[in-house]
C-alpha cells in the first residue's frame, strides 16, 4: 500500500511539475544557446576564422546545452522542468572555459581575432553571451528546484559539475605554441601568442 501511494505522490509531482514549468523557462535559453552556437559556426563557416582549443571546448559545451534544451522541448511538457537543471552543468562549463580564455587575453599570453561586427574579440563575445546564457539557465533551475519543493542541492551538484567540467576542458587542452621570434606573416585568424618585438 506504501508503494502504490509512493508512485502515485511521484505521478502527481510530475504531473504538477509539467503544469507549473512555463515554456519561458525554456524557450529563452534555448533561444540564447543558438544564436551563440550560430555566430560560433559563422565565424568559423562565414568568416573563415579558426577556432582554437578553448574556442572549440565553448563550442562543444553550447551544443550539448542546445541539444539538451532542443530534445527536452519536443520529449514533452512534462520534462520541461527539469531542462534548465540539465543544461547547467554544460553551461558553466561553457563559461568557465571562455573567463578562462579572456584572462589569457587579458594577460597578453594570446591575442584572439576581433568578432562579429567587430565587436570585442571572439572570446570576449562568446563570455558575454555565456554570461546571459548562465543567468537564463540559473534562474530555470533555481526556479523548477522551488516549484518542485525540492530543498536539495541539486544545483549547487551542477554548478560544481560544470566547473569540474571547465577544469577537465582546459586541463586536458594541448599547450599553446610558444611565442614567435619574429613577426606574424599570416593574417590574425586564430587565438595566437602575440608577438612581441625585442
Amino acid at each position: 500500500m506504501t508503494v502504490s501511494v509512493g508512485a502515485k505522490d511521484d505521478g502527481d509531482r510530475s504531473a504538477a511539475s509539467a503544469m507549473a514549468a512555463p515554456l519561458s523557462l525554456v524557450w529563452p535559453p534555448l533561444v540564447v544557446g543558438l544564436v551563440a552556437l550560430a555566430g560560433s559556426l559563422w565565424l568559423s563557416i562565414g568568416m573563415g576564422l579558426k577556432a582554437c582549443p578553448l574556442c572549440f571546448y565553448q563550442r562543444t559545451f553550447v551544443m550539448g546545452v542546445v541539444a539538451t534544451l532542443g530534445i527536452g522541448l519536443l520529449a514533452g511538457r512534462r520534462h520541461w522542468y527539469v531542462l534548465n537543471l540539465l543544461a547547467l552543468p554544460l553551461v558553466v562549463g561553457a563559461l568557465g572555459v571562455a573567463v578562462f580564455h579572456v584572462y589569457l587575453e587579458i594577460t597578453g599570453k594570446l591575442e584572439c581575432p576581433p568578432g562579429l561586427m567587430g565587436i570585442g574579440t571572439a572570446p570576449q563575445q562568446s563570455l558575454a553571451v555565456l554570461t546571459v546564457l548562465v543567468a537564463l539557465v540559473a534562474i530555470g533551475a533555481v526556479w523548477s528546484q522551488r516549484m518542485e519543493g525540492s530543498k536539495g542541492a541539486v544545483p549547487g551538484v551542477a554548478i560544481a559539475l560544470g566547473i569540474l567540467l571547465a577544469w577537465a576542458a582546459i586541463a586536458s587542452s594541448p599547450p599553446m605554441p610558444s611565442a614567435p621570434t619574429k613577426a606574424y606573416t599570416t593574417p590574425l585568424d586564430i587565438c595566437r601568442p602575440p608577438f612581441r618585438s625585442p
